[in-house]
């Protein structure tokens, strides 16, 4: 059983919200996805992404990795189609980052995009995830220096969405989450913003409740400026009696 919390916010610049979350403990499932495609496609791709991954993963017999995987494909397929009936949505896509518990403590974890899964264990804070952006994927393959990336006019660039194209590349993981571990899901208006030590920091801090900890990530977003949506799940083993 997992103890979780979930916030979202537009940012400091953002007139809207264009990310969507789902959190349902009765599939062991929590995921969040950031939208993209002006301010009425990003958020209907992000809200039809995860509502299309949680309605096939309630119908799935076996929610395991497998299953997990389909699911995405299938929220791939149906935000292309919608953009392809309406041409107010045409380029719509979202990322997208999803958790699932596939037995007790043990996460599945897929991810399309640029939204991540990083882990605090033993103290230390770990990305999980891999981006997939032009970034990660072509510039630091160039010999990029790191300040050269930072300041890139294609460092925004995703190179894989859902709903952009007919096959999606999706990248998976598997976690086990050991008690005093927490498992955090963040879309780039806090990871993007907010420098990691900065999240480790607060992650580490236990003083703050799960709920603190959120609310602690999204203040340190706005006190950074905030220029996109914020939106993070929080999730780690619920305590013993």
């Amino acid at each position: 059983m997992l103890e979780v919390c979930a916030l979202t916010d537009p940012g400091r610049v953002r007139p809207s919200n264009q990310d969507s979350f789902r959190i349902v403990q009765e599939l062991g499932l929590y995921m969040l996805a950031d939208g993209m495609g002006g301010a009425r496609g990003g958020a209907r791709a992000s809200t039809l992404a995860v509502e299309t991954v949680v309605n096939a993963l309630a119908r799935s017999a076996h929610r395991d990795a497998a299953a997990l995987l389909g699911a995405v494909e299938e929220a791939n397929d149906k935000v292309l189609s919608e953009a392809s009936l309406d041409p107010n949505l045409e380029g719509m896509g979202t990322t997208i980052v999803a958790a699932l518990e596939t037995r007790e403590n043990d996460i599945a974890i897929a991810s399309v995009g640029d939204s991540r899964a990083y882990v605090l264990h033993g103290g230390e804070l770990r990305a999980i995830t891999k981006d997939q952006t032009w970034v990660q994927e072509v510039g630091r393959g160039l010999g990029l220096d790191e300040a050269s990336l930072r300041t890139h006019p294609m460092r925004h660039v995703l190179t894989m969405a859902v709903g952009v194209g007919s096959a999606v590349r999706i990248l998976y993981y598997a976690v086990e989450l050991e008690p005093a571990d927490i498992l955090l899901l963040t879309t780039d208006g806090l990871h993007g913003v907010v420098a990691e030590p900065e999240i480790k920091r607060i992650l580490q801090d236990t003083a703050l409740s799960l709920e603190q900890k959120g609310q602690c990530l999204m203040t340190a977003a706005h006190d950074a400026g905030s220029p996109d949506n914020v939106t993070v799940v929080l999730m780690r083993p619920a305590p013993t009696a």
